[in-house]
């Protein structure tokens, strides 16, 4: 006879409520780490599809991704007659507040090289990918526009032609892609008060300091995309366009280091706190629940104690109990995760190794909740029955 199931059995309720509760718990558990995992592959999205092997950023800048940086609008020239390049294109992004419908929406416009490039990285879920005509706009589902419909970017109309699906900044903005020489344009976008004080600066400063850039103020170009032949020297090509000086040559791995470890560290530090606070959390209350239903049954385990059973009977009660209750707990929480979570505004991933990991991590919790409760029946004895 399985004593602990009896017990649930019993009360049934009373054990759905409880496990209804673990649940929940374990549920920000794993929500908490999918919300991590999401972040990471919205960040990652550009870096790891666009298929680059170098990114050419302005000088002694981390690139695009980390912080502003302009490269001189012929660089992507400059970078075809270094011997081992195969393909160049050129890159920009940046974040734009547009009205759609009368609504303020926020999308980040991302400048893709075409005809150069031609979209096969991007899953397409609807249209198609841009033509060698200007204002036109692939857009994510996420930005809320559909095919066809004509957006105001700056001082022009663009018509969305094709949408995509999770193509997503890691702010999780929506990505807006459109060629790079009509998102130069929009990144110009000034009023006609900006460009006459600007005129006027420019001709009353005839000197140029020894801090001046080498890189026109009014280029818009982020970075130069760069594909190697397959037998090419990467580390040759890096040091030939290295001498250059004004720009900085990094690897699409340096690029993933940086987002990773530099503008997501805190980010991944503050999630690992809050789950181990959350576990600590489960760890405790798990406890408390299979402490009270222990004591609940001190009369139950003296008089099986006064029959004769073995310690181990009164062990296996508690220990499946409390298996009992990480198992349903667990079960819930995925179901409730799976149900709840793809109506959040961010991504949340579950990978299996996580969902395993976390799996494991609710084992020891219910073991240490099982020996609290077996560490108070073992002090019962047989002449309690009496009392």
């Amino acid at each position: 006879m399985n004593l602990a199931l009896k017990d649930t059995l019993h009360a049934p309720t009373r054990f759905a409520l409880t496990a209804l509760g673990v649940a929940f718990l374990v549920m920000a558990v794993i929500g908490m780490t999918g919300l991590y995992r999401g972040i990471v592959e919205d960040a990652l999205l550009i870096i790891d599809r666009i298929d680059a092997d170098l990114w050419i950023v302005q000088g002694e800048r981390a690139g695009p991704f980390a912080e502003g940086s302009a490269v001189a609008d012929d660089m992507d020239r400059r970078v075809e007659g270094i011997p081992g390049v195969a393909d160049v294109r050129r890159f920009t992004q940046f974040s734009q507040q547009f009205s759609f419908a009368g609504v303020p929406r926020r999308a980040t416009v991302t400048g893709v090289d075409v005809p150069r490039d031609d979209g096969r990285w991007l899953p397409m879920a609807e249209g198609r990918w841009l033509g060698g005509n200007r204002y036109e706009a692939v857009a994510d589902a996420s930005t809320g526009l559909r095919v066809g419909d004509r957006i105001q970017l700056a001082r022009d109309v663009y018509t969305v032609v094709g949408l995509t699906r999770q193509m997503v900044d890691s702010a999780g903005d929506g990505l807006l892609f459109v060629g790079i020489n009509d998102a130069a344009v929009i990144a110009r976008r000034r009023t006609s008060e900006e460009i006459h004080l600007a005129r006027a600066a420019r001709s009353g400063t005839a000197a140029v300091g020894a801090d001046a850039s080498s890189v026109a103020q009014e280029s818009k170009i982020s970075a130069v995309l760069v594909r190697l032949d397959p037998a090419a020297d990467a580390a040759r090509v890096i040091a030939a366009m290295q001498r250059w000086g004004d720009v900085r040559v990094m690897t699409t791995g340096e690029q993933r280091d940086l987002m990773l470890n530099a503008r997501l560290w805190k980010l991944r530090l503050q999630i690992l706190t809050f789950t181990g606070m959350i576990l600590v959390i489960t760890a405790i209350v798990v406890s408390l629940i299979v402490y009270t239903l222990t004591l609940e049954k001190l009369h139950e385990i003296a008089l099986l104690k006064l029959m004769g059973a073995r310690e181990s009977v009164v062990v296996g009660l508690i220990g499946q109990q409390a298996a009992l209750i990480g198992v349903a707990s667990y079960v819930l929480a995925i179901g409730l995760s799976a149900a709840i979570f793809p109506l959040f505004p961010r991504r949340v991933v579950m990978l299996p190794p996580d969902l395993g990991q976390i799996a494991l991590a609710l084992a020891l919790v219910c073991a240490a909740a099982a020996w609290v409760g077996i560490a108070r029946a073992s002090r019962v004895s047989a002449r309690e029955v009496l009392s």
